[in-house]
């Protein structure tokens, strides 16, 4: 079910540099990671999207500087 989902947000996905594109909310971290997993497994045949695992348990100045930095198109996270 998850490799559907993630290459049908693939297939779908423009990359624009600085936009995130693709938000994706999980119910646990596992998941997200899970997920962002899969993302990474399908994307080696789109060189140019990034992704990020974003979650709680760590300082949000991490997460804020990767989102305003370097966004990533696809933002897989808990809420």
């Amino acid at each position: 079910k998850t490799a559907v989902f993630v290459l049908a947000t693939l297939n779908q996905l423009e990359p624009v540099d600085g936009e995130v594109s693709v938000v994706v909310l999980c119910h646990t971290r596992e998941l997200a990671f899970q997920i962002g997993n899969e993302y990474n497994r399908f994307k080696t045949y789109l060189p140019g999207v990034k992704t990020a695992v974003l979650y709680g348990g760590i300082p949000i100045r991490n997460n804020l500087t990767l989102l305003k930095e370097d966004p990533p198109h696809v933002v897989i996270g808990t809420p």
